[in-house]
C-alpha cells in the first residue's frame, strides 16, 4: 500500500481555489490456463499522483507518473497555475459549487501482494478439478485476474483519506458440443471484493458452483432456441443488474443527462412500474457491505447511496460536485478516476433494482409460456434507454415450470418502456461485481436486482 505523503501537502494549497491532491496507485495480476497449459502470465502496476485545481469554475489539472513529496509540490504548482492562468484570460468558466463538510473515510482494507505461483498453482488445482471430473468437454479455460486501486485523497474545500479498493476472480470456463454439431459455452466468475486468501485459500467453497455450471452447460448442451417476439420472461437478478448499469444507470449520470440522454426530460415522471425502486449504493446495502464498497470519491465527497428511481418515478441522478450544484442537489460520491492521470467522471458504484416479496417459484409458477433468463454474455444501450443484450443462459418456461435450455440469444427494448411492465420481483438480490464499466475510463463496478417479471422482446434463431 502505498504510504501517506500527500496529507502534509495541506500547507501548499493556494488561497481562493478549490484543491484536490489525490495519490494513486493501480495493480494488476493476470493468470491464464487454457486446457491446462500456461498462456498467460502477467503482472502491472502504475503509480503516481494528481492534482486538480478550481478557480472561479476554470480547471487546472496535472499529474506525474512517479510518487515523491517533490513530485506533490510540482503537479499542486502546475494545476494552481493553469486554473489561474484560465481565470485571468476569462476562459470560459464551469459551475462553481460549494464547499463540503470534511471528514475522513474508514480505514483502508489491507492490499496484499500473492506470489505468483501460488496464483498458478490454485489456477492449476481447479483446472485438474475439471479435467478429471468432466473430460467430455470440449475445452476449458481458467483465468485468475485481480486488480486495486489505493488513493490518498486531500482536499481543501471538503473530505480526505485513503482508500483501497481490491478484488479478484478466478473465472471457469468450459464449452461442449451441442446435439447440432455446434458448440456450446458458458462460463462463471467465484471471488469478489479483497485479497486472494479472502476467497481461494479453502477451494471447496467453489466446487459445488462448478459442478453446477458443468449441469447448465449439459442442460444447453440439449438446448432449444427461443421464440421470437414480446413475451413474458422473468430477468434473473445478473439480467437485471446489467439493466439497471447498462440501460438505465448511464442514463441518469447528470453529465450524460446534460449531454441529451432520455432521463433529463423524465425527471420525476414515472419510468417504471410502482413495484420498482433503483438504487446507486456507496458502503453498504441490505445491511452488508456493498459487493464493491466506496466510502469516498476522488474529489473528496463522502459516499451516500444515491436513489434513482423510487417507486416508479425518476427523483434523481448521480452528480459529481459540479453537476450537484447544477441540479440543486447534494453529491452522493460518485466522481471517481481509475488511474492517477485520469479527472474524476460520474461512474456507478453498486447500483441494484431493490427487492420484493415473491419467491422464484411463485414466479416460475405463474407464467404459462415464458422464459427465465438468468446470465448475460455482453449487453449494450445508449442514451435513449434503448438496449440490447446477449442471454448465454435462459430456460423455457410452460405452465409454471421450467423447460428445457435456450441456445445462445438476445433481448431488446426501451428501459423505461420495459420496467413499466415489471409487474413481480422475488425476495433475493443476486450481485454481480467481476466485470468494469467502460465509461471513457474502466471502472470496476458492482451490479444486481432480484429476479424480476416483465414483458420484453426476445430473439430466436
Amino acid at each position: 500500500m502505498i504510504a501517506d505523503i500527500i496529507t502534509p501537502q495541506a500547507k501548499h494549497f493556494a488561497e481562493g481555489v478549490q484543491s484536490v491532491l489525490r495519490g494513486h496507485e493501480n495493480r494488476s495480476r493476470r493468470v491464464v490456463l487454457l486446457k491446462g497449459n500456461l498462456v498467460q502470465n502477467a503482472r502491472s502496476e502504475s503509480r503516481g499522483i494528481s492534482a486538480r485545481v478550481t478557480k472561479n469554475g476554470r480547471y487546472g489539472f496535472s499529474s506525474v507518473a512517479s510518487y515523491t513529496e517533490k513530485d506533490e509540490e510540482t503537479v499542486l504548482k502546475a494545476a494552481t497555475e493553469n486554473a489561474l492562468f484560465l481565470d485571468q484570460r476569462g476562459a470560459s468558466p464551469r459551475r462553481t459549487y460549494p464547499a463540503l463538510s470534511g471528514g475522513t473515510a474508514p480505514a483502508p482494507r489491507a492490499i496484499t501482494d500473492t506470489e505468483q505461483k501460488r496464483l498458478i498453482d490454485v489456477c492449476q488445482e481447479i483446472d485438474n478439478y475439471v479435467n478429471t471430473k468432466y473430460p467430455d468437454l470440449l475445452s476449458r479455460t481458467v483465468v485468475y485476474t485481480e486488480d486495486s486501486q489505493d488513493k490518498i485523497i486531500l482536499a481543501s474545500d471538503a473530505a480526505g483519506g485513503h482508500v483501497t479498493y481490491p478484488r479478484c476472480y478466478i473465472y471457469v470456463m468450459m464449452s461442449a458440443e451441442s446435439k447440432s454439431g455446434a458448440p456450446v459455452e458458458l462460463f462463471k466468475a467465484f471471488g469478489g471484493a479483497g485479497g486472494f486468501d479472502d476467497h481461494f485459500t479453502d477451494l471447496s467453497a467453489i466446487w459445488p458452483g462448478i459442478d453446477e455450471l458443468h449441469s447448465r452447460l449439459m442442460d444447453k448442451k440439449e438446448g432449444v432456441y427461443a421464440e421470437a417476439g414480446n413475451k413474458t420472461v422473468i430477468l434473473g437478478g445478473m439480467m437485471g443488474g446489467m439493466l439497471a448499469h447498462e440501460a438505465v444507470g448511464h442514463t441518469v449520470e447528470a453529465d450524460l443527462v446534460l449531454g441529451g440522454s432520455v432521463a433529463g426530460p423524465n425527471l420525476h415522471k414515472p419510468v417504471a412500474s410502482e413495484m420498482v425502486t433503483l438504487v446507486d449504493f456507496a458502503g453498504e446495502a441490505f445491511g452488508r457491505p456493498t459487493p464493491l464498497p466506496v466510502y469516498l470519491d476522488d474529489e473528496g465527497t463522502l459516499a451516500k447511496d444515491a436513489v434513482l428511481i423510487q417507486d416508479g418515478i425518476l427523483t434523481g441522478y448521480m452528480n459529481n460536485r459540479e453537476t450537484a450544484a447544477h441540479f440543486g442537489t447534494e453529491p452522493c460520491g460518485n466522481a471517481r478516476a481509475w488511474d492517477f492521470n485520469d479527472e474524476p467522471l460520474i461512474r456507478m458504484r453498486n447500483t441494484c433494482i431493490l427487492p420484493g416479496k415473491n419467491t422464484l417459484d411463485e414466479m416460475i409458477a405463474s407464467i404459462d409460456d415464458g422464459y427465465y433468463l438468468i446470465d448475460s454474455s455482453n449487453g449494450q444501450a445508449d442514451l435513449t434507454g434503448e438496449f440490447m443484450f446477449g442471454v448465454s443462459l435462459g430456460y423455457e418456461i410452460k405452465h409454471g415450470k421450467l423447460g428445457k435450455a435456450l441456445l445462445d440469444t438476445t433481448v431488446s427494448g426501451i428501459a423505461f418502456d420495459m420496467l413499466k411492465t415489471v409487474d413481480m420481483l422475488s425476495d433475493k438480490v443476486v450481485w454481480s461485481s467481476s466485470g468494469f464499466c467502460g465509461k471513457k475510463q474502466p471502472m470496476p463496478v458492482g451490479m444486481g436486482g432480484p429476479d424480476m417479471r416483465c414483458r420484453i422482446t426476445i430473439g430466436g434463431r
